[in-house]
């Protein structure tokens, strides 16, 4: 990621990060198991905590960006436990477009093409290094 992508991807942040988790969360994974509902069998009943897990694993990738190499380890390793959930190399597509639908309900206007950009950069970054 380039430090402008890195910029758009805090700033856009910064107008989401304090959405209660049920909302934002919920959004994403409701479009995710719209989109793909044998996914749903992958998690918990209650999904308060899996909610809450989601934000504050954004929240401390997006807090570390310009030193992203820092988490590398806690990446991976998130990584490898997502093999143990069941989830394939090809579900990080569907998560990335699921994700991506969230940001743009969330941003409206301000999901700029530029804003989309960084953020797929930041996505498939992120997702590259969980697959490996």
């Amino acid at each position: 990621m380039t430090q402008y992508e890195i910029v758009l991807v805090k700033r856009s942040w910064r107008t989401l990060r304090n959405i209660n988790p049920e909302i934002l969360a919920g959004t994403f994974y409701g479009k995710l198991f719209t989109e793909r509902p044998a996914l749903r069998r992958m998690f918990p009943k209650e999904m308060s905590l899996q909610y809450q897990k989601l934000m504050d694993m954004l929240n401390t990738i997006i807090a570390r960006l310009e030193n992203i190499d820092t988490v590398d380890d806690e990446i991976m390793n998130m990584g490898k436990r997502h093999l143990g959930y069941g989830v394939k190399k090809e579900h990080y597509g569907l998560v990335g477009n699921a994700f991506l639908w969230t940001l743009e309900q969330g941003l409206g206007p301000d999901f700029t093409k530029e804003v989309k950009q960084a953020w797929m950069n930041c996505y498939n970054s992120l997702a590259q290094k969980m697959i490996r």
